[in-house]
């Protein structure tokens, strides 16, 4: 189990493999192999379409068992930025902004203070 004090550094750390990996290329898997894709592509319904579900229930369904749900977080820290809204990479969009600042000051060779 991680920490929680630790959550963002863990994810942080994990994305740094794909630090170098192009975005063309980043965009070229999300699009290809996301799970989510997938349904808008083959306009399947999930089954909890209608359900009322916060930002972390929907991320947490929507990418369960996704296999490049790193490689999609990655993405959207890197074209969004702070400003990121929706669901990617399992997560919501209020873990995505918590994690990009730790994402940005690793990426930037700095600490957090």
């Amino acid at each position: 189990m991680v920490n929680p004090e630790n959550y963002y550094e863990v994810i942080a750390a994990e994305l740094d493999r794909y630090a170098k990996v192009p975005d063309d290329v980043l965009l070229e898997i999300v699009t290809r192999d996301g799970a989510c894709m997938w349904l808008w592509a083959n306009e399947d319904e999930p089954e909890w379409q209608n359900e009322k579900l916060t930002d972390r229930e929907l991320a947490v369904r929507l990418c369960a068992g996704c296999p490049i749900r790193n490689v999609c977080l990655e993405l959207e820290l890197r074209t969004a930025g702070a400003e990121t809204v929706g669901v990617w990479g399992g997560l919501s969009q209020a873990d995505r902004r918590a994690l990009y600042r730790v994402w940005r000051v690793r990426r930037e060779g700095g600490e957090l203070s």
